[in-house]
């Protein structure tokens, strides 16, 4: 039987099946169910291995799948390593793996072991062509193979679920399935030519880009809230920044380099969150107190945001500049209104301001009420721009 299309024997064989071990989309799983350990505490290598093992067997069955069904069927593909039969022998293989690991498992652990071993082969082996052709299932198959991995990895070591892996698992998949549909876009004329169902073929660019985005935010958003609410530890949030640099830096580049730009930031996220959980540093750390800046102190923070707001304003432009300028003129006088009437019935107190008023009610309010809608404002004018920018392109 041959395995290899190019060339013949066996190390042509072992050749043709290495080829389909693609680090890029099989390490990020793999490392996944390895996260889910780590959230457990204190781990045991062998389940922990055969879960790992299991994983990588199940991506080996898409990846092979999805070269079988591009080549062969779709002729989508310019080659492929493997002949047909090749590829039937290389998919028994990794299901035989597989069903050896999770056989394992079962006894190792639990039968509730196969709630997040069976649906992780059922995506992977089915990616190709059921699931790949609908917006939802193309988009959201590998980051919810992710998200079991995560699972599954805390499930072996503990027999159960709790709040953070659930949690981490959600903000993953948030996070990876808006880089799939910034990944997908990249092909969106050819998916177009053959109606193929991406997001960004049933949506157009714009939205998807869009959509994309937006999920990432969340998931980024989410991490913070989850070391704001104790859900996730301290560190946590400093990952959440450093993955949103990337976002920012990702955001006007076109489909190919964004992706590459996010994939790559994506494991410095992942590798940021193994750090919070596993050494929890910043634990016990207060937070620092900018409270030092006594009576100014609300002053300081405004001046802070203000700045931002100049800034992004003057990037816009001056068509920008004038449009905020006027609504804000507009909002202004029902804004000096409602917080005049708030301090006075007292809905909330201010304790470290200059104490300085004007017109009934502190300065700083008075800066309050021009600065936070102008932020808005300048946030909202610097996405349009952005969009703008996107259509011209």
């Amino acid at each position: 039987m041959s395995i290899a299309r190019h060339d013949t024997g066996v190390k042509a064989a072992v050749g043709a099946l290495a080829s389909q071990v693609h680090p890029v989309f099989m390490l990020p799983p793999v490392a996944a169910s390895w996260f889910g350990a780590v959230l457990a505490g204190e781990f045991s290598i062998v389940p922990g291995t055969l879960y790992a093992a299991a994983v990588f067997f199940g991506v080996y069955t898409a990846h092979v799948k999805d070269g079988y069904v591009d080549f062969y069927q779709r002729g989508e593909d310019d080659d492929h390593p493997m002949t047909p039969r090749g590829c039937r022998f290389g998919i028994a293989g990794a299901t035989l793996g597989f069903v050896l690991c999770t056989g394992a498992l079962v006894a190792l652990v639990d039968v509730g072991v196969l709630a997040f071993t069976i649906p992780g082969w059922l995506l992977g082996y089915f990616h190709a062509p059921q699931l790949d052709t609908n917006p939802v299932t193309t988009t959201g198959g590998y980051p919810l193979g992710i998200a079991l991995a995560i699972l599954g990895g805390y499930y072996v070591q503990t027999g159960t679920l709790a709040a953070m892996p659930l949690a981490f698992a959600g903000v993953l998949l948030l996070v990876l399935a808006g880089i799939k549909i910034i990944d997908d876009a990249k092909d969106y004329d050819y998916d177009e030519s053959i109606d193929k169902r991406t997001v960004a073929v049933a949506l157009g660019l714009d939205a998807s880009f869009r959509l994309a985005y937006a999920l990432v935010g969340a998931g980024i958003f989410f991490v913070v809230a989850g070391s704001i609410s104790g859900t996730f530890p301290p560190f946590a949030a400093v990952a959440a920044l450093a993955f949103a640099l990337v976002v920012v830096l990702a955001r006007p580049a076109p489909p190919r380099l964004a992706t590459m730009m996010l994939v790559r930031g994506s494991y410095v996220f992942l590798a940021l969150l193994v750090v919070a959980v596993a050494f929890r540093p910043l634990s016990g750390v207060s937070l620092p107190d900018i409270g030092v800046f006594g009576p100014y102190t609300y002053l300081v923070t405004e001046i802070l945001f203000g700045t931002i707001a100049a800034a992004l304003l003057v990037r816009s432009g001056r068509d920008a500049v004038r449009r905020v300028a006027r609504t804000v003129a507009v909002v202004y006088p029902v804004a000096y209104v409602w917080d005049w009437y708030t301090l006075e019935v007292g809905v909330f107190s201010i304790p470290l301001r200059t104490g300085v008023e004007l017109l009934g009610i502190p300065l700083e309010e008075h800066v309050f009420m021009v600065v936070v809608p102008a932020f808005v404002l300048a946030v909202h004018e610097t996405l349009a721009r952005s969009d703008h920018t996107e259509e011209i392109e």
